[in-house]
């Protein structure tokens, strides 16, 4: 009888054991799903505010390495524009870009399209970004706080978000909301060589904006009959800022984008624009090329992405023309 009591007593501590050995694993995992999620929420908070190392940098690198420098400072701006959407605005902004600063010129580009192709094009996740654009113009932060260093020589960027869309109704009501941009420019404008100005598909206050602050526009217009439509609209715009918000804007240039030349359509609209603004086409057509529709999906402009290409070659062409090295047009 003694004997069956001492079983019963170590059957029943060895299931006391058990359960205890269980309760420990069930509050032990349960502890360890919370350190991982706090892990994890503490990381994803590291990655959104910081951007990565990479994009972080002092701002007085700009004005130290300027002064270093025994040349003349440029400080021209340029914006890329057209109404109307897939004529290349992203893609010339991205890539002309990429060249100025391998030629050595100190260049931002500021994405003021809420769909943020030129911010994703040089490989800075849209999910990621804190500070962007919208922040400037509505929040008041300054400009300095926000522009990013890109992975690529001499080329930094004011990204963009689609909070940027809500921007026009909110600019309605704003005093001197045409200059809203300008007065960004205006802090920043003697820290750099070129500010490429990438604008939306559409003539409302945000492209107001960016013809307001800049020097120059650039007009890239697709080799297809439906980029023809809107161009009177666009230059009546253009000739109506200059009236009245800017009189020191010309147009610079139209760029001749996505030409075929196995078709004569190409040619002819080529031949209409040509009419439309003589003495104003660059003689460098950039090409329908696959290579400059891939580079934007690995966040690289063509020059890094396929540097031998036919895109590629046009765009560096294209780029010495904008400087000036071949000033024929």
């Amino acid at each position: 009888m003694l004997i069956n009591f001492y079983k019963i007593a170590d059957f029943l501590a060895a299931i006391f054991k058990i359960m205890c050995l269980k309760r420990f694993l069930k509050i032990f995992n349960k502890e360890n799903n919370l350190d991982k999620k706090l892990s994890n929420t503490i990381q994803k908070e590291l990655n959104t505010n910081n951007m990565g190392d990479e994009n972080k940098f002092n701002y007085m690198d700009i004005k130290e390495d300027f002064a270093a420098k025994d040349k003349k400072h440029l400080g021209r701006v340029i914006a890329i524009a057209n109404q109307k959407g897939g004529v290349g605005k992203s893609t010339t902004a991205v890539n002309m870009a990429g060249y100025l600063g391998d030629l050595g010129y100190r260049t931002l580009i500021i994405d003021f399209d809420p769909q943020s192709n030129s911010t994703s094009g040089l490989g800075i996740e849209r999910e990621n970004i804190r500070l962007s654009v919208y922040d400037i113009i509505i929040g008041s932060e300054e400009p300095q706080k926000v522009i990013l260093k890109t992975s690529f020589k001499n080329l930094y960027i004011i990204p963009s978000s689609i909070q940027l869309a809500g921007a026009e109704v909110e600019l309605v009501s704003t005093m001197k909301r045409e200059y809203k941009l300008k007065q960004v420019i205006d802090k920043i404008k003697e820290d750099f060589d070129f500010i490429i100005i990438d604008c939306p598909p559409a003539l409302g206050l945000l492209t107001i904006n960016a013809l307001t602050s800049a020097g120059e526009v650039l007009i890239p217009i697709q080799c297809e009959y439906y980029a023809l439509e809107g161009l009177g609209q666009l230059v009546n715009t253009i000739n109506l800022i200059k009236e009245n918000l800017n009189e020191n804007l010309i147009i610079t240039g139209v760029v001749m984008t996505m030409f075929d030349q196995r078709t004569r359509l190409s040619e002819q609209v080529i031949e209409e624009v040509k009419t439309f603004f003589p003495d104003k086409v660059y003689r460098t057509i950039i090409p329908r090329n696959i290579r400059l529709s891939e580079a934007p999906s690995y966040g690289k402009p063509i020059m890094e992405y396929d540097p031998g290409c036919k895109g590629a070659v046009a765009y560096k062409n294209l780029t010495k023309e904008v400087v000036g090295y071949d000033s024929t047009k």
